[in-house]
């Protein structure tokens, strides 16, 4: 008897403990920051907690939770696994959050329910600018860089699933900063480019003094214009696009700016024809790659997705002129450059004017002032009848005087303004790119450079340039 009441309060006890463990954690901001709501039970309506529509980043522990975005668990709804969910974004429920309530273990969920499984917590490091070079990954703290061989060679981060805490120093010493989940195309602005030492997973409920972030990552997004070098109507996304002409922007772009992560571009509707994959950075033409005014759709390449870095669909774009394998090579004259540097900077400055005005604009109140003081000065001069004639002179003088006061050397009368003035100063720095205009088999060809470059440039037989 002993032995079943100690069989049935076991199993109660551990039913209990399944239960507590259940529970969810709903964050105000991405990346778990902000105000939090915590549950181990269903809530029929986020109003009554004073969170509704306010959830963007989620924490589920011990079971599934289904959440919805109508009170009473209506509208949309999916089903969280247990994991950390750093963005509702994706799963379309940021900021759109009204009830949620835990789904029972032996329940049958249709797997078109469930969002996306959470990303596990990693960090991997890149060893140049824009996810470039030999890459180390980790999902566990390292406290010294260099017995993994990349002390200090880290230019480059993409954050999954939680936030890290990278310091300069190994064992967690020195500067350090967190990173939220994202694409970190580059670790200079944050003062860590090479000085990485050493990383750490930051606890969901941890919470950061927002002074130790790091900058937030640049979204995900391709700006398209309509002419070369930025020029012209632009087109801007962030999501993919299976078809330009619905946005009206169809065989039309010639340059793009792309940030945060790569974006593959195809010359068809629906990601078809040929296709090439645009790393961050600026592409002032898309000549060189064959799509200027062909592209017609647009998706976001994953971050650990492997690109091939020969034929049609590789990543050409991010070295528009390499060689192509087996091409044969050939040199054409350059006929012109023109360097284009960035729009002139423009110096203001205020300065005192005076404008004369006409002649006939007599200075009545200086006429009066000028006889008065004149015949006082006049009375002052002889006596009898020569001081009346020093008074009448003096007046008839002061007045011819004081009605030219305010006058330029002229005698024109002159009035003071404030007058701003500004003058085009050049641009100092750098130009932005190099506009080349060479002859290859008689036919003209431009192209937009980096560099300045020499007399000949390297072609392939269709003329498009290569290095």
């Amino acid at each position: 008897m002993k032995t079943l009441l100690r069989i049935m309060l076991t199993a109660a006890g551990a039913a209990i403990a399944a239960q507590a463990a259940a529970q969810v954690t709903f964050y105000e901001h991405p990346g778990f920051e902000g105000r939090t709501f915590v549950t181990n039970a269903p809530v029929g309506n986020f109003a009554r907690q004073g969170f509704n529509d306010r959830a963007s980043s989620v924490v589920v522990r011990g079971e599934r939770w289904e959440v919805c975005e109508d009170a009473r668990y209506d509208g949309r709804c999916v089903v969280l696994r247990p994991g950390n969910y750093p963005s509702l974004d994706a799963m379309g429920l940021n900021d759109r959050v009204s009830s949620v309530r835990e789904v029972s273990r032996n329940a049958r969920i249709d797997e078109r329910r469930y969002v996306p499984a959470p990303q596990a917590a990693q960090v991997t490091f890149f060893e140049r600018n824009g996810f470039e070079g030999p890459s180390f990954t980790t999902q566990r703290p390292i406290g010294n860089f260099a017995r993994r061989g990349f002390n200090d060679r880290a230019s480059s981060a993409q954050v999954q699933g939680d936030r890290w805490e990278v310091c300069e120093r190994a064992r967690f010493n020195g500067r350090c900063k967190v990173l939220r989940p994202g694409q970190y195309a580059s670790l200079a602005e944050m003062g860590l480019n090479n000085r990485i030492s050493s990383a750490r997973i930051v606890n969901a409920n941890t919470r950061i003094d927002d002074r130790r972030y790091a900058p937030a990552p640049v979204t995900a997004q391709v700006t398209f214009y309509e002419r070369q070098g930025f020029e012209g109507q632009s087109f801007t996304s962030q999501k993919q696009i299976g078809n330009f002409a619905r946005q009206g922007f169809n065989d039309r772009a010639s340059s793009a700016i792309v940030q945060g992560n790569s974006w593959e571009v195809c010359e068809d509707a629906q990601f078809n024809g040929r296709c090439v994959v645009l790393r961050p950075g600026k592409y002032p033409s898309l000549t060189a790659m064959g799509l200027n005014n062909r592209v017609s759709s647009i998706r976001s390449v994953e971050a650990n997705a492997r690109i091939d870095d020969q034929g049609e669909g590789s990543d050409q774009s991010a070295h528009p002129f390499h060689r192509r394998q087996n091409e044969q090579l050939y040199e054409a004259n350059v006929t012109s450059v023109h360097a284009v540097v960035g729009t002139p900077e423009q110096r203001c400055w205020v300065e005192r004017e005076e404008i004369a005005q006409e002649r006939r604009n007599v200075n009545v109140p200086g006429a009066i002032a000028g006889a008065i003081i004149g015949g006082i000065l006049g009375h002052q001069v002889g006596g009898g009848q020569g001081q009346d004639i020093a008074t009448a002179g003096g007046a008839v003088a002061g007045a011819a005087v004081g009605a030219y006061i305010g006058r330029d050397g002229s005698g024109q009368p002159v009035q003071s303004r404030d007058v701003q003035r500004c003058e085009s100063i050049p641009s100092q720095v750098r130009p932005d790119f190099w506009e080349v205009t060479y002859v290859f088999r008689g036919q003209s060809h431009q192209v937009q450079m980096t560099a300045p470059p020499g007399s000949t440039v390297t072609v392939n037989a269709q003329g498009e340039p290569r290095a």
